[in-house]
């Protein structure tokens, strides 16, 4: 890679990880106290980057496909494989009281060796289609600004990912009550921590995968 190419790189990638200089924030005065104080505590959630993060998010790049995400997904663990990550698709499924199915999800999983934990790993939660996931009907302008800044491409821990949910569910909540809507199973909290965080999770790893 040029060093041309490899300074657009880091532009895109520091243009995921860092506040926009034009967003909302700047001109939030009009949003309630609450309301500010979430987006702001959202961007600061944001903002903290680590390494590890920031190196998987630079291999995504690297990767990236002209390629709808449930192939895109399938493309990049593979690559991250061939480059001798601990990678795998992991899909996750839930059931309601009633035992019935009630959801299915894919994300991306990776084991990042790190020193500082007590077993020298940490997990990384990898989503290449985040933001949609917080997408409502007929949101409310400070709900739409705070789902807006969400990243496309999420890469994270598990707090991370628990912190993110918890904030925006929450927004989410006060949005649809706004509208007079139905708060539906599928936008709440304890619905979403069960797309990336449930227990009933099956990896499959790179050799699994076959074909795109």
């Amino acid at each position: 890679m040029s060093s041309s190419d490899d300074e657009k790189l880091s532009q895109m990638i520091r243009d995921y990880i860092e506040l926009d200089p034009s967003s909302p924030i700047s001109s939030s005065k009009s949003l309630q106290v609450d309301q500010k104080s979430s987006f702001v505590y959202l961007q600061e959630i944001l903002e903290r980057v680590t390494v590890a993060e920031s190196e998987i998010l630079r291999k995504i790049f690297l990767y990236w496909k002209d390629l709808e995400p449930s192939k895109l997904r399938k493309w990049v663990v593979m690559n991250l494989g061939k480059d001798y990550y601990d990678a795998s698709l992991c899909r996750t499924s839930w059931v309601t009281k009633f035992n019935r199915s009630s959801g299915e999800y894919e994300y991306i999983d990776v084991m990042m060796k790190n020193d500082a934990t007590s077993d020298g790993a940490v997990r990384l939660i990898v989503d290449i289609d985040f933001r949609s996931q917080f997408e409502l009907a007929r949101p409310t302008p400070e709900y739409e600004e705070l789902s807006n800044s969400l990243p496309s491409i999420f890469v994270g821990t598990e707090l991370k990912l628990e912190k993110i949910i918890s904030l925006v569910c929450s927004a989410a909540k006060e949005s649809l009550r706004e509208r007079g809507l139905h708060i539906p199973p599928w936008r709440k909290a304890s619905y979403m921590y069960s797309k990336w965080l449930s227990e009933n999770c099956k990896k499959i790893s790179f050799p699994e995968l076959g074909t795109i």
